[in-house]
């Protein structure tokens, strides 16, 4: 029974039964009737003859609880009998409901509608009619491919292009994708050369699932090809230049759409996926989008304040003032300085103060030093420590 039968046929008026009616009661609706038609006591009669198979074929639609569900839902999803006319000369159009069940005509010149669009859905909707009406092998997506990279600190900051050699699968030369040694692989019979196969779900509908047998090509070589083993797929390498966008971090996973392996079929292909490994710098380190860096100064600089000179990352030195009395590890920002943002902007670079004390400490330097702490002698910068410790 084809999948149109479900849209246009009133099963229900055939019977003279409500829509929900009971089993028991279309049961006896369809004996009466089938009484009363029977070729046996209508012999000759065509008309009669032709309404006994209409009741026959309602009786094994609506008399299947499964079939009738089936039916049920068909006929809701079209608004009971298919696409109601609309306005048009005389208030209507014609419509061959056959253009999107893959019947002839309905402007395809290759046959089937719409190209079995709406049929190849209810061929899996029904389970019935197998994949539908086309023959014809589709595409197939490259697979996707992940590659890594390691990059030195100031390439990370700033980008790099970089060389990257791949392994993917593409189609095999030998057979120039076919996987037949001939160049004549056969449409999939299981299949119908879409690569997928119904599984039922209940409720009427299906889902797919790659074919078993051509392991979702839909084609199968007779004479498989000696290198990929009919699959019509072979490893391949290929080196490639792959720019690295600037102030990528360590970790981060980047795509890139159109680079992974080609496709089957005219299908487009996969993508790439590199991931990015970035190595340390000697002097510089990165927090977010800014860049950090340790600077020493001298005890007298922290105590007396002075200007002081701080490399930046691939640029020029930049000059800091540094304010009377700068405690060690105090931090300052040189603005413009840090990592590129996705915007083209850039970070920061933040300056750490490292306050240095000389290991030997002689001659004039000793003489003032010594000074100094006769001078400082009554400060105690412990004091309020110890006056915290003793608590409330």
């Amino acid at each position: 029974m084809s999948t149109k039968d479900f849209i246009e046929k009133d099963y229900y008026k055939v019977l003279g039964v409500p829509k929900d009616a009971t089993e028991a009661e279309i049961k006896k609706a369809y004996r009466k009737l089938a009484r009363e038609f029977h070729p046996d006591a209508n012999k000759g009669n065509a008309k009669a003859e032709e309404r006994f198979k209409e009741i026959s074929e309602a009786n094994d639609i609506l008399g299947d609880p499964k079939k009738r569900k089936e039916y049920d839902d068909a006929r809701a999803l079209f608004g009971n009998g298919g696409f109601r006319p609309g306005p048009g000369a005389g208030g209507s159009f014609n419509f061959d409901l056959g253009d999107l069940f893959g019947g002839a005509g309905g402007g395809n010149p290759q046959g089937g509608g719409f190209g079995g669009g709406i049929g190849d859905v209810f061929g899996g909707l029904f389970n019935r009619g197998g994949a539908g009406t086309g023959t014809r092998t589709q595409p197939r997506r490259g697979q996707d491919i992940e590659s890594e990279v390691t990059l030195s600190f100031t390439e990370a900051i700033e980008g790099a292009t970089v060389p990257l050699r791949m392994s993917s699968q593409a189609p095999c030369k030998a057979c120039s994708g076919t996987g037949d040694k001939n160049g004549t692989p056969r449409v999939c019979p299981t299949c119908v050369g879409t690569g997928q196969v119904a599984r039922g779900s209940g409720g009427g509908f299906s889902l797919t699932d790659p074919c078993p047998d051509c392991k979702g090509r839909g084609l199968i070589a007779e004479h498989p090809c000696m290198e990929c083993k009919g699959s019509g797929r072979a490893k391949s390498s290929r080196t490639m230049q792959v720019r690295i966008p600037a102030g990528v971090t360590d970790g981060q996973r980047i795509r890139l759409r159109g680079k992974g392996a080609p496709g089957e079929r005219g299908g487009p292909a996969g993508d790439l996926y590199v991931v990015v490994h970035v190595g340390e710098h000697p002097v510089f380190g990165r927090k977010d989008d800014n860049l950090t860096v340790t600077v020493p100064v001298t005890f007298t600089e922290a105590a007396l304040g002075g200007e002081v000179r701080v490399p930046t990352l691939g640029g020029p030195a930049v000059t800091l003032k540094l304010p009377p009395g700068t405690p060690n590890g105090r931090t300052m920002r040189a603005r413009g300085k840090g990592a590129v943002r996705k915007d083209g902007t850039r970070g920061d670079l933040l300056v750490t103060v490292e306050v240095r004390v000389p290991k030997d400490v002689s001659g004039k330097a000793r003489d003032a030093l010594e000074a100094y702490r006769e001078a400082t002698a009554d400060e105690d910068p412990r004091a309020e420590l110890f006056e915290a410790a003793k608590g409330d």
